[in-house]
């Protein structure tokens, strides 16, 4: 039997219970100088994260109050997830990288460009290949001037679900986790041909893989 949920009762719910989750964590910010100095200069900056570490992450936007754009699914479950998202302090352009894929990521750009919110990406969702950068962030960097912050997240023990396409990872209430912000990394200049596009996809992830925890 297949159960229907309304995203209208069921958002709010689930909003509620991540913030009591996210205030419970005990998190360890490093690098968010990164951030919060060439955002205050008016700088246009996306953050840059991995499917399977979102749930941590997005919680940095709510817990440090920053002006967040993102995309969600325009599929029944991306309704809810941008009920959630938006009770949280998010602006969400509803799309996906199947369908709809190109009026989201160009109602990103034209947040962060009129609104100048910061850009928030999971580069290799919805689907995958895990943690592997899809083209969608770069254009957007290359069409905003924006620069990239790859972000990592590293909570203490976590649950994962070994069998998800990511292997996500549930932090659990009240450990701590590690918050790694780099430093900006920008695009080419370059017309985003498809080999420029895997070039550049490629240096996106060695710096991705180089940020581990001290």
């Amino acid at each position: 039997m297949k159960i229907k949920i309304d995203p209208v009762i069921f958002a709010p719910q689930v909003a509620f219970l991540y913030r009591w989750w996210v205030r419970s964590m005990r998190f360890d910010i490093s690098g968010y100088e990164n951030v919060i100095g060439p955002h205050k200069q008016g700088k246009p900056l996306m953050l840059a994260l991995w499917h399977n570490e979102l749930f941590s992450l997005i919680g940095l936007g709510f817990l440090q109050r920053l002006p967040l754009v993102t995309m969600a699914s325009d599929s029944k479950d991306g309704q809810i997830i941008t009920g959630v998202l938006e009770r949280i302090g998010y602006e969400v352009a509803r799309g996906s990288s199947t369908r709809g894929g190109l009026k989201a990521m160009l109602g990103v750009a034209r947040v962060m460009r009129k609104k100048g919110k910061v850009g928030a990406i999971t580069m290799d969702g919805p689907k995958g290949p895990r943690h592997e950068v899809k083209s969608g962030i770069l254009a957007i960097a290359q069409k905003t001037g924006a620069s990239i912050i790859p972000m990592r997240a590293y909570p203490s023990n976590p649950i994962i679900f070994e069998k998800s396409w990511d292997r996500f990872e549930l932090p659990k209430p009240f450990m701590p986790c590690k918050i790694l912000l780099g430093e900006p990394f920008e695009v080419t200049g370059q017309k985003l041909d498809e080999e420029i596009l895997a070039s550049e996809a490629r240096r996106l992830e060695a710096v991705m893989e180089s940020m581990k925890p001290e």
